[in-house]
Protein backbone atom coordinates (compact mmCIF):
# COMPACT_ATOMS: atom_id res chain seq x y z
CA UNK A 1 0.00 0.00 0.00
CA UNK A 2 2.90 2.38 0.61
CA UNK A 3 4.04 2.36 -3.00
CA UNK A 4 0.52 2.81 -4.28
CA UNK A 5 0.12 6.01 -2.34
CA UNK A 6 2.25 7.71 -4.88
CA UNK A 7 1.51 6.40 -8.34
CA UNK A 8 -2.10 6.18 -9.44
CA UNK A 9 -4.08 6.34 -12.64
CA UNK A 10 -5.87 9.43 -13.87
CA UNK A 11 -9.59 9.61 -13.12
CA UNK A 12 -11.92 9.75 -16.09
CA UNK A 13 -15.47 10.56 -17.06
CA UNK A 14 -17.58 7.40 -17.02
CA UNK A 15 -20.09 8.90 -19.40
CA UNK A 16 -23.41 10.65 -19.25
CA UNK A 17 -26.53 9.70 -17.37
CA UNK A 18 -25.19 7.35 -14.73
CA UNK A 19 -22.64 9.82 -13.32
CA UNK A 20 -25.12 12.15 -11.70
CA UNK A 21 -27.04 9.32 -10.01
CA UNK A 22 -23.87 7.78 -8.57
CA UNK A 23 -22.56 10.98 -7.01
CA UNK A 24 -22.84 11.30 -3.22
CA UNK A 25 -25.17 14.01 -1.98
CA UNK A 26 -23.20 17.25 -1.83
CA UNK A 27 -21.04 16.51 -4.89
CA UNK A 28 -21.50 18.29 -8.21
CA UNK A 29 -21.08 16.63 -11.58
CA UNK A 30 -17.92 18.02 -13.20
CA UNK A 31 -15.64 17.28 -16.13
CA UNK A 32 -12.36 15.53 -15.48
CA UNK A 33 -9.52 18.10 -15.29
CA UNK A 34 -7.27 18.47 -18.32
CA UNK A 35 -3.68 17.39 -17.59
CA UNK A 36 -1.21 20.25 -17.55
CA UNK A 37 2.46 20.82 -16.93
CA UNK A 38 3.16 23.13 -13.99
CA UNK A 39 6.16 25.25 -13.12
CA UNK A 40 5.87 27.08 -9.81
CA UNK A 41 8.21 29.28 -7.79
CA UNK A 42 9.72 27.92 -4.61
CA UNK A 43 8.75 30.06 -1.56
CA UNK A 44 11.51 32.25 -0.21
CA UNK A 45 10.28 32.33 3.38
CA UNK A 46 8.34 30.26 5.89
CA UNK A 47 4.89 31.08 7.23
CA UNK A 48 4.58 33.23 10.34
CA UNK A 49 1.88 32.38 12.86
CA UNK A 50 -1.05 29.97 12.46
CA UNK A 51 -2.54 29.33 9.03
CA UNK A 52 -5.43 27.32 7.62
CA UNK A 53 -5.87 25.98 4.09
CA UNK A 54 -9.47 26.15 2.86
CA UNK A 55 -9.90 23.51 0.16
CA UNK A 56 -12.90 24.10 -2.11
CA UNK A 57 -13.89 21.05 -4.14
CA UNK A 58 -16.75 19.89 -6.31
CA UNK A 59 -17.86 17.82 -3.29
CA UNK A 60 -17.74 20.69 -0.79
CA UNK A 61 -15.21 22.49 1.37
CA UNK A 62 -12.82 21.29 4.05
CA UNK A 63 -10.13 23.00 6.10
CA UNK A 64 -6.59 21.93 6.96
CA UNK A 65 -4.86 23.41 10.00
CA UNK A 66 -1.29 23.67 8.74
CA UNK A 67 1.44 22.24 10.98
CA UNK A 68 3.77 25.20 10.64
CA UNK A 69 5.81 24.41 13.75
CA UNK A 70 6.41 20.79 12.84
CA UNK A 71 6.77 21.20 9.06
CA UNK A 72 7.82 24.78 8.28
CA UNK A 73 9.27 24.09 4.81
CA UNK A 74 6.46 21.78 3.74
CA UNK A 75 3.69 24.16 4.82
CA UNK A 76 5.42 27.15 3.22
CA UNK A 77 5.70 25.28 -0.07
CA UNK A 78 2.06 24.16 0.00
CA UNK A 79 0.85 27.67 0.82
CA UNK A 80 3.00 29.13 -1.95
CA UNK A 81 1.61 26.66 -4.49
CA UNK A 82 -1.94 27.44 -3.38
CA UNK A 83 -1.36 31.18 -3.70
CA UNK A 84 0.14 30.71 -7.17
CA UNK A 85 -3.02 28.88 -8.22
CA UNK A 86 -1.35 25.54 -8.94
CA UNK A 87 -4.15 23.55 -7.31
CA UNK A 88 -6.99 25.25 -9.17
CA UNK A 89 -8.59 22.82 -11.57
CA UNK A 90 -6.67 19.78 -10.37
CA UNK A 91 -8.42 16.63 -9.18
CA UNK A 92 -8.37 13.86 -6.63
CA UNK A 93 -6.82 11.19 -8.80
CA UNK A 94 -6.64 8.40 -6.23
CA UNK A 95 -9.09 6.96 -3.70
CA UNK A 96 -8.49 3.95 -1.46
CA UNK A 97 -11.46 3.44 0.85
CA UNK A 98 -10.52 3.11 4.48
CA UNK A 99 -7.02 4.39 3.71
CA UNK A 100 -6.53 7.70 1.86
CA UNK A 101 -7.78 10.11 -0.79
CA UNK A 102 -5.03 11.82 -2.81
CA UNK A 103 -4.93 14.86 -5.08
CA UNK A 104 -2.99 17.92 -6.09
CA UNK A 105 -1.35 16.58 -9.26
CA UNK A 106 -1.56 18.96 -12.26
CA UNK A 107 -1.00 15.98 -14.61
CA UNK A 108 -3.77 14.01 -12.91
CA UNK A 109 -2.06 10.62 -13.07
CA UNK A 110 0.07 10.63 -9.92
CA UNK A 111 3.30 11.62 -11.66
CA UNK A 112 3.07 15.42 -11.78
CA UNK A 113 4.34 18.16 -9.53
CA UNK A 114 5.34 21.83 -9.31
CA UNK A 115 8.77 21.57 -10.92
CA UNK A 116 10.68 21.50 -7.63
CA UNK A 117 10.73 19.47 -4.44
CA UNK A 118 11.09 20.09 -0.70
CA UNK A 119 12.80 17.79 1.81
CA UNK A 120 11.55 17.71 5.40
CA UNK A 121 11.70 14.25 7.04
CA UNK A 122 9.06 13.78 9.74
CA UNK A 123 9.96 12.59 13.26
CA UNK A 124 10.38 8.79 13.53
CA UNK A 125 7.36 8.52 15.86
CA UNK A 126 4.98 10.18 13.35
CA UNK A 127 1.58 8.48 13.11
CA UNK A 128 -0.79 8.99 10.20
CA UNK A 129 -4.12 9.07 12.00
CA UNK A 130 -7.55 9.75 10.54
CA UNK A 131 -7.73 13.31 9.25
CA UNK A 132 -3.97 13.79 9.00
CA UNK A 133 -2.87 15.40 5.74
CA UNK A 134 0.57 14.52 4.40
CA UNK A 135 2.56 14.91 1.20
CA UNK A 136 2.95 12.04 -1.26
CA UNK A 137 6.24 10.82 -2.68
CA UNK A 138 7.56 7.87 -4.68
CA UNK A 139 9.25 4.94 -2.93
CA UNK A 140 12.55 5.92 -4.56
CA UNK A 141 12.49 9.40 -3.03
CA UNK A 142 13.96 10.08 0.41
CA UNK A 143 11.75 10.43 3.51
CA UNK A 144 10.02 13.79 3.72
CA UNK A 145 10.34 14.74 0.06
CA UNK A 146 7.31 16.45 -1.43
CA UNK A 147 6.07 18.29 -4.47
CA UNK A 148 2.40 19.27 -4.81
CA UNK A 149 0.53 16.01 -4.23
CA UNK A 150 -1.08 15.48 -0.84
CA UNK A 151 -3.27 12.83 0.76
CA UNK A 152 -5.85 12.83 3.55
CA UNK A 153 -5.94 9.77 5.79
CA UNK A 154 -9.41 8.20 5.96
CA UNK A 155 -8.41 5.05 7.86
CA UNK A 156 -10.56 4.54 10.99
CA UNK A 157 -7.50 5.00 13.20
CA UNK A 158 -3.85 4.75 12.09
CA UNK A 159 -3.10 4.19 8.40
CA UNK A 160 -0.05 2.13 9.35
CA UNK A 161 2.34 4.08 7.12
CA UNK A 162 6.04 4.41 7.95
CA UNK A 163 7.26 7.84 9.06
CA UNK A 164 8.37 8.85 5.56
CA UNK A 165 5.72 11.34 4.46
CA UNK A 166 6.03 15.01 5.34
CA UNK A 167 3.05 16.06 7.47
CA UNK A 168 1.12 19.05 6.17
CA UNK A 169 -1.48 19.29 8.94
CA UNK A 170 -4.86 17.93 9.94
CA UNK A 171 -8.45 18.37 8.71
CA UNK A 172 -10.23 20.43 11.37
CA UNK A 173 -13.49 21.08 9.52
CA UNK A 174 -15.29 19.29 6.73
CA UNK A 175 -14.11 15.72 7.21
CA UNK A 176 -17.55 14.73 5.91
CA UNK A 177 -16.50 16.24 2.56
CA UNK A 178 -13.43 14.01 2.49
CA UNK A 179 -15.74 11.08 3.23
CA UNK A 180 -17.90 12.01 0.23
CA UNK A 181 -14.83 11.84 -1.99
CA UNK A 182 -13.92 8.52 -0.40
CA UNK A 183 -17.36 7.13 -1.34
CA UNK A 184 -16.34 7.40 -4.99
CA UNK A 185 -13.64 4.80 -4.47
CA UNK A 186 -14.02 1.12 -5.29
CA UNK A 187 -16.49 -0.42 -2.78
CA UNK A 188 -14.20 -3.42 -2.41
CA UNK A 189 -11.33 -1.20 -1.33
CA UNK A 190 -9.28 -1.44 -4.52
CA UNK A 191 -6.84 1.42 -5.01
CA UNK A 192 -7.49 3.65 -8.03
CA UNK A 193 -9.17 6.74 -9.47
CA UNK A 194 -12.62 7.81 -8.24
CA UNK A 195 -15.64 6.58 -10.18
CA UNK A 196 -16.52 10.20 -10.99
CA UNK A 197 -14.21 13.24 -11.24
CA UNK A 198 -13.67 15.36 -8.13
CA UNK A 199 -12.09 18.74 -8.80
CA UNK A 200 -10.23 21.13 -6.51
CA UNK A 201 -11.67 24.53 -7.42
CA UNK A 202 -9.21 26.51 -5.31
CA UNK A 203 -7.19 26.42 -2.10
CA UNK A 204 -7.12 29.60 -0.04
CA UNK A 205 -4.61 30.20 2.76
CA UNK A 206 -6.07 32.04 5.74
CA UNK A 207 -3.49 33.45 8.16
CA UNK A 208 -3.96 34.20 11.82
Amino acid sequence: MVASILIAGCGGDDGEGEGEASLPEGCSEVEAPEPRQAEASRPESELNGPATAVVETSCGEFEIELDIAGSPRTTASFAGLAEQGLYEGTGFHRVARGFVVQGGDPLGDGTGGPGYSVDEPPPPDTSYLRGVVAMAKTPAEPPGRSGSQFFVVTAPADAGLPAEYAVLGRVTRGMEVVERIEQLGDPGGADGPPSEPVVIERITIERG
